[in-house]
């Protein structure tokens, strides 16, 4: 039986809901804002997190309401197909993705809510057995960028890995300098982001010097033109993607089969499109590791959760929220994490 198969079927009844804003100032220096979906079933409730990244989408929801017809009687599955036939954007979001993300938030809520009115665990459910998490802590380097944020937090975080976010002004000596860490474990290109703060152009310099430098490390999102495909022509092994993957359909579509994918949960949007990207991953020999959107509420623990049963030992990017602050202090928690799935429903820690 497939994991999703195990939770389809699950009862779920809703008798209202409601959304709470969260805001906080993160390590990108900007102001983190998500919106908690919390849906209610007589004493039980579940619990979600919207990671739409545009303020604007995010305060007219909590403005807009608990105004769809969500209250009634499901199954986990056809909950997911209601949702297939309502608009959750009041107005037309300012990028596509967000309706993934808005998507994720009701999905994981609902699954929360049905695991705590059956009295049964994420892992219970499943027949899993969560496992200790590897984490990574993702930075980007500031500007001029500088290995001084890396050699900050591992004074203060010794055998702590990184996920770096490369620009094309990185010099060969900062390149040298985050080498000697020995802490770098993948890097970033940005290649698929437009008109975004984070936007990088192909850069085959970049590329060629990055690829070389760090012989082992996992290299995400390039963007493939004719200088930079020829450049990783003899890296496609360690070459993965993140932000152009919201589907099957989008692996089956990419250039050439991939051997790693960072599986973010929001970018799926649906339960039923992420437990078929699991799958389909563990019956190709992909493998998977997660990634987070800086959650500032329980949308974290979730990743957290769902990395612990489906690719624990992969350079997990979910560390724990302390380390996205802009000054992350010491006591944050180590890596690997303890597992600490709740007794009841989809939640952790």
């Amino acid at each position: 039986m497939t994991a999703y198969r195990r939770l389809a079927d699950l009862p779920l009844t809703i008798t209202a809901y409601d959304f709470q804003g969260v805001e906080q100032r993160v390590s990108s220096d900007f102001l983190r804002r998500t919106t908690l979906v919390e849906l209610q079933g007589g004493e039980a409730r579940g619990v979600g997190e919207d990671v739409t990244y545009e303020e604007q989408d995010q305060l007219k929801l909590q403005r807009h309401g608990p105004r769809w017809p969500l209250a009634g009687s499901h199954t986990l599955d056809g909950f997911s197909r209601l949702l297939d036939e309502l608009d959750l954007f009041p107005d037309e979001p300012r990028s596509a993705a967000s309706r993934f993300y808005r998507r994720w938030a009701f999905e994981s809520a609902a699954l929360d809510l049905a695991l705590h009115q059956a009295g049964r665990s994420l892992a219970g459910q499943l027949d899993l057995e969560p496992r200790p998490v590897r984490f990574v802590v993702s930075l980007r380097l500031g500007k001029p960028p500088s290995a001084e944020p890396v050699r900050r937090l591992l004074q203060r975080h010794p055998g702590l890995q990184f996920k770096l976010d490369a620009t094309s002004d990185w010099s060969p000596q900062l390149i040298a300098d985050l080498v000697a860490t020995g802490a770098v474990v993948a890097i970033d290109f940005k290649g698929a982001y437009r008109g975004t703060i984070v936007d990088q152009p192909p850069d085959p310099e970049l590329y060629g010097r990055v690829a070389e430098s760090f012989p082992e490390a996992c290299l995400e999102d390039p963007a493939l033109v004719a200088a930079t495909d020829a450049v990783l022509a003899d890296h496609r092994e360690r070459i993965s993607w993140d932000a152009p993957i919201h589907s099957m359909d989008d692996v089956r579509a990419l250039p050439f089969p991939p051997r790693l994918l960072n599986i973010k949960p929001s970018r799926f949007g649906s339960l039923r499109s992420l437990f078929e990207a699991y799958a389909y991953c563990e019956d190709r020999g992909i493998t998977v590791y997660g990634g987070g959107q800086f959650e500032l509420g329980p949308g974290r623990g979730q990743i957290q959760y769902l990395a612990s049963l489906f690719h624990p030992a992969s350079h997990n990017d979910v560390a724990p929220q302390g380390y996205n602050l802009a000054d992350p202090q010491p006591g944050l928690p180590s890596s690997p994490l303890a597992p600490s799935p709740g007794a009841t429903g989809f939640r952790w820690g």
